[in-house]
């Protein structure tokens, strides 16, 4: 199971690439294993504000539909247009190509509820 040691972690099963103000959000290699085959990625718009845990989205596989759910307050900056295309991306490259979202954050201190990659390691055995 692939876990980058550079990035946050959360319960979710998203990943959370940190830089100056600006969050790269997608799901886990592990999350899109349990999914399977994904068929369909539903973003929101640039521009919509979210609050930490509010849904932004769902991920569509063969087997089922799953909730996407933002893990730091702020506004989408940017959305992954090519997954619209080919949403197998998250397949087969989640922590690159297969990336969903990205935020400008409204509250960096949420930072600090992110959990580590060796923390995310233990909860996914």
């Amino acid at each position: 199971m692939n876990i980058p040691s550079n990035l946050k972690y959360t319960t979710d099963h998203e990943w959370v690439n940190l830089e100056v103000g600006i969050a790269t959000i997608g799901i886990t290699d592990f999350a899109q294993s349990e999914l399977g085959d994904i068929v369909f990625v539903e973003f929101p718009e640039v521009g919509d504000n979210f609050d930490i845990g509010d849904p932004f989205g769902t991920i569509e596989a063969v087997k089922t539909v799953a909730d996407l759910f933002i893990p730091l307050s702020g506004e989408i900056a940017a959305i992954n247009e090519e997954l619209d295309a080919d949403p197998s991306k998250v397949n087969s490259d989640p922590y690159g190509d297969g990336w969903l979202v990205k935020i400008k954050m409204s509250s960096p201190d949420e930072e600090d509820d992110l959990i580590s990659f060796t923390s995310y390691k233990e909860i996914i055995g």
